[in-house]
């Protein structure tokens, strides 16, 4: 049975937009409140007064994941506004395509910066509060849930620090969940596949027209999706851990 989250908080970043706003509006939706941290501070301020009219405690905190002190902001602000932390949805991340000869190195220090420093940078301020929070009422359970990508599974032609990356969330998730089981932190990795959000928009033109040929006959997921694994995945009773999903487009072969 799914248990509802009144009386937990959350926080989730890269929450302007796409897997991350639809998770915050999913978690919202089940009582928990919820601090959206993200770069984009207008759209931040306008999910929070739309969810906020839906009765839903709801915070916005503009923040850079990839500064290790404002990371760490936005944990202690979560935790200094609303009380505590009981789950975490590390979503921010950003995906930069292309061949690895000649690639621009700025682009892969970008995605090393966010996908891997970030989502470390949040998880190591987090996990004290998670810890104190799995040992208390309402639920005395507590989730640190790691976006990662098909592509932390699979390596494929002209993904490959994007697939460096996303293999590094899982590799650092699931050694994560054996450190913190016993403490009923759970530590669970969504996986997706191609999903309709605006990642593909951070391609180059080339590199874009690719994936849409890969992908122009494939019916994709929607944010909604990957925000309903989410849900899935916190509003489990205190026993039950979902170590990991893997969810692509039915129509998706690889």
């Amino acid at each position: 049975m799914a248990e509802r989250l009144q009386g937990t908080v959350a926080l989730v970043t890269g929450a302007s937009s796409g897997i991350g706003e639809a998770a915050a509006r999913a978690l919202a939706a089940q009582g928990a409140a919820v601090v959206l941290a993200a770069r984009r501070k207008d759209r931040l301020e306008a999910l929070a007064h739309e969810l906020q009219d839906l009765d839903a405690a709801v915070l916005a905190i503009e923040t850079d994941v990839t500064d290790e002190a404002q990371a760490r902001e936005a944990v202690e602000y979560t935790v200094r506004e609303l009380g505590r932390l009981d789950t975490v949805v590390n979503n921010a991340g950003v995906m930069l395509l292309g061949p690895i000869l000649q690639a621009p190195i700025e682009e892969w220090e970008r995605m090393i910066e966010l996908n891997l420093k970030g989502l470390l940078y949040v998880a190591h301020a987090a996990l004290p509060y998670l810890l104190k929070a799995a040992e208390s009422e309402p639920r005395r359970v507590a989730d640190l849930v790691n976006i990662s990508s098909v592509a932390g599974r699979q390596a494929r032609l002209g993904s490959g620090v994007y697939n460096l990356t996303k293999h590094g969330v899982g590799a650092f998730s699931e050694s994560a969940r054996q450190e913190f089981a016993t403490r009923h932190l759970r530590v669970s990795l969504i996986e997706p596949g191609a999903v309709e959000t605006e990642l593909p928009t951070h391609l180059k033109p080339e590199t874009r027209a690719q994936l849409e040929q890969r992908f122009g006959n494939v019916e994709r997921l929607q944010a909604a999706d990957i925000a309903e694994a989410i849900l899935y995945i916190v509003t489990r009773p205190r026993h039950v851990a979902v170590n990991e999903i893997l969810i692509r487009p039915t129509e998706q072969t690889g």
